[in-house]
């Protein structure tokens, strides 16, 4: 038994009968009114035919989903209030430490919120820098229920869903799902970083991969092999412009003009 799940949902007014993993992400879609079934990724290809064997009527197309045309993005010109472009690394960040600055004794325990926004901004910085080479990032993009994706990186190698840690001067080990800094209580932080991403491949209906970016760690260790998930340094990031040959520049330009319309995140579900 491959495992997988058929739910049915509507979309945009139409129906769509999604294929999820035992864990709820989706890896497939068929939409009956286009006769085509979409993979978001190929290695599960024959378990989603199989799993779609008792829905589908009549030959259908399969393949990863359709770039959207100009006439589609004709339709997403944006609102100044709906273009996340110009929003900075941080942004949630910033606007919630405007509000709220927090303690200022110094005796107090130093704000949580300023170390993940020098973490964000570090990140936000180098993949910023990809600029020139093909990429467009967007920084701290609103999801439903008051979550966000750090930062969503878009270029010839694909789509990433970049997750920012604060790690300065500590050693920090990866142990599927479970993250630790030090000596402090592990998370299941990796958990986090998978839904992220998603969440974004089932708003841009593409394949968006996980990144866990760890800003200067005295040391990472990651004991056994991760699901999915990259997990780079700080230092390491702008290799990701290194990658190439998943998406054509049309390819990219369309997703990130999507990617930008604050719109296209507001009916994306809660994280899993």
């Amino acid at each position: 038994m491959s495992g997988l799940r058929v739910i049915p949902t509507w979309r945009h007014g139409q129906e769509r009968l999604y294929v999820c993993l035992r864990d709820g992400r989706n890896i497939a879609w068929y939409d009956r009114e286009a006769a085509r079934i979409n993979l978001l990724s190929e290695d599960r290809r024959e378990d989603v035919l199989e799993a779609l064997g008792p829905f589908v009527t009549g030959p259908v197309t399969v393949g990863p989903p359709p770039v959207p045309t100009p006439a589609e993005l004709a339709r997403l010109t944006l609102h100044p209030d709906d273009d996340l472009a110009p929003n900075r690394p941080g942004e949630a960040l910033l606007v919630a430490l405007d509000r709220d600055p927090g303690p200022t004794h110094r005796l107090r325990r130093p704000d949580p919120r300023r170390r993940a926004l020098a973490a964000e901004q570090a990140i936000g910085e180098a993949l910023d820098r990809l600029d020139g080479a093909g990429w467009h990032a967007l920084h701290s993009v609103p999801l439903p229920g008051g979550d966000r994706i750090h930062h969503l990186v878009i270029g010839p190698g694909g789509l990433f869903a970049v997750h920012a840690l604060y790690a300065r001067k500590q050693k920090v080990t990866v142990a599927d799902p479970m993250v630790s800094l030090g000596r402090r209580e592990p998370h299941p932080l990796l958990r986090r970083v998978r839904a992220d991403a998603d969440r974004a491949s089932y708003a841009l209906t593409a394949e968006v991969h996980p990144v866990l970016a760890l800003v200067e760690p005295s040391a990472v260790a990651i004991p056994g092999p991760l699901r999915e998930v990259r997990v780079l340094r700080d230092t390491e990031v702008e290799g990701l412009a290194r990658l190439g040959g998943v998406l054509k520049p049309a390819d990219v330009e369309a997703l990130h003009a999507m990617a930008r319309d604050r719109r296209v995140w507001g009916a994306v579900g809660s994280a899993g």
